[in-house]
């Protein structure tokens, strides 16, 4: 170590340190001995923290998989990797019908399967005859995946994701470590140097019972990801980024945390479902979880199936994007290459669902106090936050002396009686998650209760439509101080329990 050089640059740190020192106190000023020129800073956070992808990620709320390829043609859910190219030949493919669609439903993310079980691509690889080229589709001269960006960029507001299958049932190199790991590698990589930006990629732990005996090289293809990428989201059973929720009905668990520990997941093992499902309030990693369902009850498309009703679709939503997950709804293209005219009014219908119930906060003229306030009135951190605009950035602090006396609380009241039927929370997880559990009073009596907040919580009351002036939310357990960004209370016409 030569430790003349680092003589030599102490008085530079020192003088660095004294700078930031005077640039700080500029515009937080120091606190006089009364206290009063003395600006709040904000609580610490409570780790783990996501990342800007992850938080840009949760904000969309609603995403779109698009499942397409041969088996749209011979009407199965996993094809066998024995099909023709000869099948694949849908004449009036319009990706910019998907596009549409996608932003009319209020989407801004479509993720389509470039590549299923079938091994069959949907663009033409140079590393496999079994693509559109070999199909006669434009004359073998098609590619989907430049169709969709072409028009994902050309509307504007929609981003692109990509699904490449790691199980492949047609290549002759599956079951060939190397082989077939080099192979997938490549094609990794013309995905994402061919198309420009891929904000998501799936990665698929399905794999039949059957299938040869293959170790994917995970760690090897995330780690060229994120080198051609650096934004991008990455999707499979233990992450990186982004979670599986566990199951397929679109349901995120009653607790859901958007911390885990990543080194109790694999991709591929059933016997994590449930953990996948709830996330864990002691976890190292910020995991949050993607909740995916079909808006049909196939994934690809078939003739016979018939999208689900409304109502079932909004009891999706409220236990997906209600339950501090992202709703990622499969919207399959027919043969033709369009989106069937039902989804397409099924989804509308759903995009006016949501605007009519949440677009009107009927809490957002009431005056809201709070238990205490982080560095009192005027200081920033005030209850009026959690009625404004910003979701995210802007919240309620409580004082840090209330933590562990006594419980948490926020309350708005209004000028006469409310009616509504859910109650929304959110808390600024810029800042990590928190609340651990909570209840939601009217006029002091309970009305709700729940576990965890995170981005978004949704109480749709099961009694119905409930009416007062006073509506408290109460955290009874909290991981630090609660964080409280959001509060509304709204209406929804949609919603008939059997106590209306």
């Amino acid at each position: 170590m030569n430790l003349h050089h680092h003589r030599q640059r102490f008085p530079r740190i020192l003088f660095l340190s004294i700078t930031l020192t005077t640039l700080c106190s500029l515009q937080f000023p120091i606190p006089t001995a009364a206290g009063k020129d003395r600006v709040p800073t904000p609580p610490l956070p409570v780790l783990p923290l996501p990342s800007f992808s992850q938080l840009k990620w949760q904000q969309r709320e609603l995403i779109m998989f698009l499942h397409f390829g041969v088996n749209t043609f011979t009407d199965s859910e996993w094809g066998t990797g024995h099909e023709s190219p000869s099948i694949f030949d849908p004449a009036g493919l319009n990706a910019a019908q998907w596009v549409s669609t996608a932003a009319a439903a209020g989407v801004s993310l479509v993720i389509l399967t470039a590549k299923h079980h079938d091994g069959f691509c949907l663009w033409p690889s140079k590393y496999t005859d079994h693509s559109v080229a070999s199909s006669p589709w434009k004359g073998g001269r098609g590619d989907v995946i430049r169709e969709l960006a072409g028009a994902a960029e050309a509307h504007g507001g929609v981003d692109v994701g990509l699904y490449l299958s790691p199980w492949d049932r047609h290549d002759r190199r599956y079951g060939k470590n190397l082989e077939y790991n080099e192979y997938y590698m490549a094609q990794l990589q013309e995905l994402l140097t061919k198309y420009g930006d891929v904000r998501e990629i799936w990665f698929d732990g399905a794999k039949g019972s059957n299938a040869p005996n293959m170790s994917y090289d995970f760690a090897d293809w995330f780690a060229m990801v994120k080198e051609l990428q650096s934004s991008i989201n990455l999707f499979s059973d233990a992450g990186p980024d982004v979670r599986w929720v566990g199951n397929e009905k679109g349901f995120a668990g009653t607790t859901s945390w958007s911390t885990i520990n990543r080194t109790a997941l694999s991709i591929g093992n059933d016997s994590i479902v449930d953990y996948l499902n709830t996330g864990d309030p002691r976890g190292t990693d910020w995991l949050p979880a993607e909740c995916d369902v079909s808006i049909r009850t196939g994934w690809f498309w078939h003739k016979s199936q018939s999208p689900k009703k409304l109502s079932d679709l909004l009891e999706i939503y409220y236990n997906s994007v209600g339950r501090n997950c992202l709703l990622l709804l499969n919207v399959p293209p027919n043969t033709t290459g369009l989106i069937s005219d039902s989804d397409v009014r099924r989804l509308r219908e759903l995009r006016t669902a949501i605007d009519t119930i949440f677009t009107t906060n009927l809490a957002a003229e009431c005056p809201a106090k709070a238990s205490s306030i982080r560095g009192g009135k005027g200081g920033g951190f005030g209850p009026e936050n959690v009625l404004d605009k910003d979701h995210l950035w802007t919240y309620w602090a409580p004082s840090d002396r209330e933590l562990g006396h006594g419980h948490y609380w926020i309350e708005i009241t209004c000028g006469g009686p409310v009616k509504f039927n859910v109650v929304r929370v959110q808390e600024a997880i810029g800042l990590g998650q928190r609340i651990k559990r909570h209840e939601i009073y009217v006029d002091g009596d309970k009305i709700a209760n729940g576990t965890t907040v995170g981005y978004k919580r949704l109480h749709r009351l099961e009694k119905g439509v409930v009416g007062g002036r006073r509506v408290r939310v109460k955290v009874l357990e909290s991981r630090g101080v609660p964080l409280v960004s959001s509060f509304g209370l709204h209406y929804d016409p949609y919603w008939h329990s059997k106590w209306q």
